[in-house]
């Protein structure tokens, strides 16, 4: 610092150093250098006493008004900060200006501090000084010097707004939607409160518009990532990546400037609904390439291959016939998945849930979440299946009913539904047997059950066969009643002569009934003997309502058939005329008949 000394007093007045500011060691306003006795300044060249007063003057014209100078604290107060820049007077600013986030002052005097002078001096002679719009003067200083040399700088997210995100970078600055990611971001709220490294891609310091992008910097910084990772890029090669972003299908993780697809199949050895089931977004895992494509750049992950595969010695652990215990899992319509360890699953189809119950939907038996205790019945490790049976855990109820209802026993129970061809009854819970319609009547032709019974009656039926392998249970109504056709065929015999009315007509004969429910057959060959017919006797024609005379010609008790003929009643009737004329002829002379039998 250099000073212009008076000749007479040795008093230095402030001259003009190198930079252009003044340099002050004593604080004296013009005033000081006028009340000076008369003879000091008698002993001074006007002239040179001029150039000097001239030169105080103009050092503080070049103090301008919107220039950011520095300035010494001169006391601090509870309200106020005085600060001396150098100029005639003082500048006071508000302490408000001086406080940190915990409303602490931060200087004291003696500190030097950066200081806008907006201006010369206000009503009461002050310097009219600021300190907040300093600060930011310098920030706008170092934005357009970020930009000029594509510096990184760092700021906080304070809202969002239309087309983006407001920015404080100690200036509020526009961070543009498009610019945020290289990828778009759906949810901006989300960003609020974050610190985020941007660039600087066009400010205006006039019109006060900062915008930046951290788009740019992020793709720059890829860029270098991704030619580091290609480079070290290889199947087979496990790798640490983050969770970028997650969808229905997948996981896509962030490699190092390329990303790599984490399909939902290659997450886990086990069951996984949903990839958030077992990531999140930022997660660090370790994943395997398992294919890269160069041309393309594709990448595909697995996180399961780093783990051994369960299935490799699943027999070991769960072999045929061993008793498993699991959890249900998933229900289809054929049957219900038991997770039997996390990667291993196991399938008890609808026909093994139950001995007797016939199952429609795994849903009537099991749910899912719960717990099961299984057979194994089937493994196979290369389709990477396990047949599983749960109703074997159980005694089956079938192969103790031939005990219990030996073939012939009576038994009683309820009509739980009726089909076109018999009755299903409830012999015990869950266990049905049929009444087939033919077992229904021995005299009556059923069409439909209905006819006999109807559900919610309780009936006693005989056991006629029990079929445990295939489950089903035979029962007949009609063979607890008298059976009619063996009354019948107890009474009558062939030979016998019998009448019977004729009930349909067919092409092949005539159905005859002789008792009720008992019918027969006259086969068309046994209708008539034209040849015996006598004189002026007409051929028979059978009418349905009618009743006739008839000779029983055949019994099948086995086959429950009777064979009819009103042929061989004609001809016992010619025969015994014929033995009854011969008797009467009585003389032993040959007559004309004789002729003729023995021709």
């Amino acid at each position: 610092m250099s000073h212009v000394e008076d000749p007479q007093s040795g008093a230095s007045a402030p001259t003009r150093s190198a930079t252009g500011t003044i340099d002050r060691t004593d604080r004296h306003d013009r005033g000081a250098l006028k009340a000076r006795p008369r003879d000091d300044q008698d002993q001074i060249d006007p002239e040179e006493y001029a150039k000097l007063l001239d030169i105080y003057d103009n050092s503080f014209r070049n103090i301008a008004e919107g220039e950011v100078v520095k300035g010494t604290v001169l006391r601090v107060t509870s309200s106020e900060v005085v600060v001396d820049v150098g100029y005639k007077s003082e500048g006071i600013i508000p302490v408000s200006e001086f406080l940190d986030e915990n409303g602490q002052v931060i200087v004291e005097a003696g500190d030097i501090v950066d200081v806008l002078l907006e201006r010369t001096e206000d009503r009461e002679g002050y310097v009219v000084l600021s300190r907040e719009k300093a600060e930011k003067m310098k920030i706008w200083d170092e934005v357009e010097k970020a930009f000029v040399e594509r510096k990184v700088v760092i700021g906080r997210v304070i809202e969002r707004i239309k087309g983006g995100l407001a920015v404080d970078i100690g200036v509020r600055a526009f961070l543009p939607g498009s610019q945020i990611d290289v990828r778009p971001v759906r949810n901006l709220d989300a960003l609020r409160g974050q610190e985020l490294r941007m660039r600087v891609i066009k400010v205006n310091k006039k019109r006060g518009n900062i915008v930046l992008s951290r788009k740019a910097l992020l793709e720059e910084e890829n860029a270098e990532k991704k030619k580091h990772t290609l480079e070290t890029l290889a199947e087979g090669k496990v790798l640490k990546g983050v969770v970028k972003n997650i969808t229905d299908y997948g996981a896509f993780i962030d490699l190092g400037g390329i990303d790599g697809l984490l399909h939902i199949t290659d997450m886990s050895w086990g069951r996984v609904g949903h990839p958030t089931e077992l990531f999140k977004v930022n997660d660090e895992i370790d994943v395997n390439v398992l294919k890269y494509d160069p041309a393309t750049e594709r990448v595909s992950l697995g996180h399961k291959q780093l783990i051994t595969d369960p299935w490799a010695n699943v027999m070991e652990r769960y072999p045929v016939g061993a008793r498993v215990t699991g959890k249900a899992v998933s229900l289809t319509d054929y049957g219900a998945f038991v997770e039997l360890e996390s990667g291993v699953e196991g399938l008890i189809h609808v026909s093994e849930m139950s001995w007797s119950k016939r199952v429609k939907h795994p849903s009537k038996i099991l749910n899912v979440g719960d717990p099961v205790d299984a057979l194994v019945l089937g493994v196979d490790p290369t389709a990477r299946r396990i047949s599983l049976g749960l109703k074997q855990v159980e005694s089956n109820p079938w192969h103790d009913l031939a005990e219990k209802y030996p073939v012939g026993t009576r038994i009683q129970g309820k009509v739980r539904n009726l089909t076109e061809f018999g009755a299903f009854v409830e012999v015990e819970e869950e266990i049905d047997g049929l009444i087939h319609i033919s077992d229904m009547s021995w005299s009556k032709r059923v069409k439909h059950p209905s006819e006999i019974l109807k559900k919610g009656d309780v009936v006693d039926a005989m056991v006629l066969n029990i079929d445990a392998e295939n489950q089903r249970l035979s029962l007949g109504l009609k063979q607890l009643a008298t059976d009619i056709w063996d009354d019948f065929f107890s009474r009558h015999h062939v030979g016998d002569t019998i009448e019977g009315k004729v009930v349909r007509m067919t092409n092949f004969g005539a159905f005859v009934e002789l008792d009720e429910g008992i019918e027969g057959l006259i086969h068309v060959s046994e209708f008539d003997d034209s040849r015996h017919a006598t004189k002026g006797e007409e051929k028979i024609d059978l009418q349905v309502g009618e009743t006739y005379p008839m000779k029983i010609i055949k019994l099948s008790p086995e086959e429950r058939k009777i064979g009819l003929s009103i042929r061989a009643l004609k001809s016992d009737e010619f025969r015994a005329d014929w033995e009854s004329y011969q008797e009467s002829a009585g003389d032993g002379t040959a007559t004309l008949g004789d002729h003729f039998r023995n021709q």
